[in-house]
């Protein structure tokens, strides 16, 4: 049989890097291993799949025709692996949560609680991290889930429950100058040339551009920075309302209202984790708790 899952991942890794040598270091393999398994491929299937020079290898037509069936593959073999790991796992030492810092204040704990007492040998840890790098901390298995906002596009690596939304508000400094002189009244335009306090991961290339407006960007990768910021008049943020809706009933922050469209931003609240990886008996139980979560802006939708 040509095809195996060596010599698929091996033909995936060429595909993504370009080339024999940075394939190899991607699998951790010498550069003529890589070359070789993918020769003996060619050889057993009768077809070229890379076109050689001194720099680098571009795949072929056939290669690109056998890429869609072969990722497909690829990611059958290694849900397969996950499940029969996850036949012999048993109740993890450890559970780690990551939580973007603007979802720290929603109805999470509770299942953590219930959590605790189904499994009181359990150490749990939670770890709040801007978006991007929750990710970066669940692909790297640093944690087993995150707790996240709706991602653009779809990653074959991950799976997720929906568990409800959020709702993030602008809000901005009663005392803040603009505030004083628009008196409520504001456009969208208004807040493109004025300083916006975004949490934002440190080294993520693209920012969500759902929730950034503003040309000039002050980052922070906590909640709670970024809300010393607006409320001392530095700029304006967007902040989940459940946070921010006390300060703004006792006057601490404005909520600012457009003229010609709502202000508010709805997103989706997802529970994420890595479908290669067996999850243990702790994180299987939390993800089917976290689904009966009460408080979320809105419920389940069809995505």
């Amino acid at each position: 049989m040509a095809f195996s899952s060596d010599n698929i991942a091996v033909f995936l890794a060429v595909l993504d890097h370009g080339s024999f040598s940075a394939a190899a270091r991607a699998l951790g393999r010498v550069p003529s291993a890589v070359s070789m398994t993918i020769a003996h491929l060619e050889a057993e299937l009768g077809i070229a799949l890379f076109e050689r020079s001194s720099r680098e290898v571009r795949p072929t037509a056939s290669a690109r025709a056998l890429e869609a069936e072969a990722r497909q593959m690829a990611g059958q073999l290694r849900r397969l692996h996950a499940h029969a790991l996850s036949l012999h796992q048993g109740l993890e030492r450890r559970l780690t949560l990551a939580v973007a810092p603007e979802l720290l204040s929603a109805p999470w704990s509770g299942p953590l609680a219930r959590l605790a007492d189904a499994f009181p040998a359990l150490e749990v840890a939670v770890l709040s991290a801007p978006q991007d790098d929750a990710l970066r901390l669940l692909h790297d298995g640093a944690a087993q889930l995150a707790l996240l906002y709706e991602r653009p596009g779809v990653n074959e690596h991950e799976s997720f429950q929906e568990l409800g939304s959020e709702v993030l508000v602008p809000v901005i400094s009663p005392h803040h100058p603009l505030a004083l002189a628009r008196n409520g009244s504001f456009r969208l335009e208004d807040l493109v040339d004025l300083r916006q306090i975004a949490i934002v991961s440190r080294t993520a290339r693209e920012a969500d551009q759902r929730v950034l407006i503003s040309r000039k960007l002050w980052r922070t990768d906590s909640h709670l920075a970024t809300l010393g910021l607006v409320r001392a008049g530095l700029g304006w943020a967007y902040l989940p309302r459940r946070l921010a809706q006390p300060l703004m009933d006792s006057g601490e922050l404005f909520g600012i209202l457009f003229e010609h469209m709502s202000s508010e931003l709805r997103l989706w609240v997802d529970l994420v984790w890595v479908n290669d990886r067996p999850l243990g008996l702790g994180a299987k139980r939390l993800i089917a708790l976290m689904q009966d979560i009460e408080g979320w802006e809105a419920h389940r939708s069809q995505k």
